[in-house]
């Protein structure tokens, strides 16, 4: 029996048609919900996801602005550009592309940008209230597996959870929403020894990493719902980090790439700008 494919694609279209609801709401109460974007350079899969988010925008009736900035901007421009949108009232979430160019501090570009919106979930103060399991603004990804396992109805308390990579983007987030909904988790990463060993016990596996088909399936439980996070390019093609094909029939549920969690990524951006926008 083949695994339920979990579409986030589909997912997202539902959802959408909600979160344009609360956008009218919003307009006819005189709030206008609006994301600031910055890109520095041209990285071309930057471009292909901001060009992504505001699309999302536009469906939904939120406001985009795009602020492309040329690759040698240096870091007390980016800074200035950060500060002008975090005073400006009519801005209610502010994102800043990354990957940055390698001569820009990341972590002090998202440090310069408000909590209050911060509609990414980077900011310290946001990464340290989700840490206490206080209310934050989550990150998009971790925010979109957790909404795909609900929507599934995946049993969640109670369940082994593997995640494998530890980045402050998707891995450490993802890990702390699972645990507030006691699972019991795991973080596996380039270092583990024997990754089989643990992904073999999970009830949910998230793949995490960006290596392509590093996920087997011969390390897949079955009947695990399997969420990849991946996104790479082989021979010309989108793959995941998991080997969809042959997983496909081990898993309870998995998601594919492209149109799984990515999708869900960026409805989970138009989520975080609304709520920004009712507490404005």
């Amino acid at each position: 029996m083949s695994a339920v494919v979990l579409s986030g694609k589909d997912m997202a279209a539902e959802l959408a048609q909600r979160q344009a609801a609360r956008a009218a709401a919003l307009c006819q109460a005189g709030v206008r919900p609006t994301l600031a974007v910055i890109m520095v350079g041209e990285d071309p899969a930057s471009a292909v996801y901001v060009r992504n988010k505001e699309r999302a925008c536009a469906r939904i009736g939120i406001d985009s602005r795009t602020f492309r900035l040329p690759e040698d901007t240096d870091q007390e421009t980016l800074h200035r550009q950060i500060d002008d949108l975090n005073v400006d009232p009519a801005v209610h979430g502010i994102l800043v592309q990354l990957p940055l160019p390698g001569h820009l501090n990341e972590s002090a570009a998202l440090l310069r940008v408000s909590a209050a919106k911060d509609v990414d979930g980077f900011h310290v103060v946001n990464s340290g209230r989700l840490f206490q399991g206080a209310p934050a603004v989550r990150p998009c990804t971790a925010q979109a597996i957790l909404y795909m396992l609900k929507q599934a109805q995946v049993p969640l308390s109670g369940a082994n959870a593997v995640v494998v990579g530890r980045s402050n983007i998707v891995g450490k987030p993802t890990a702390m929403l699972l645990m507030q909904e006691n699972c019991t988790v795991t973080v596996c990463h380039s270092r583990t020894r024997d990754l089989a060993a643990f992904t073999r016990q999970a009830d949910i596996l998230v793949a995490a990493v960006g290596h392509p088909r590093l996920i087997t399936e011969e390390m897949v439980k079955p009947g695990a719902a399997v969420i990849d996070v991946g996104i790479n390019r082989v021979e010309g093609k989108l793959c995941g980090d998991v080997d969809y094909d042959a997983v496909l029939p081990i898993a309870g549920y998995i998601t594919p790439v492209p149109g799984g969690v990515g999708p869900m990524t960026v409805a989970m951006l138009m989520e975080n700008t609304l709520e920004a926008a009712c507490r404005a």
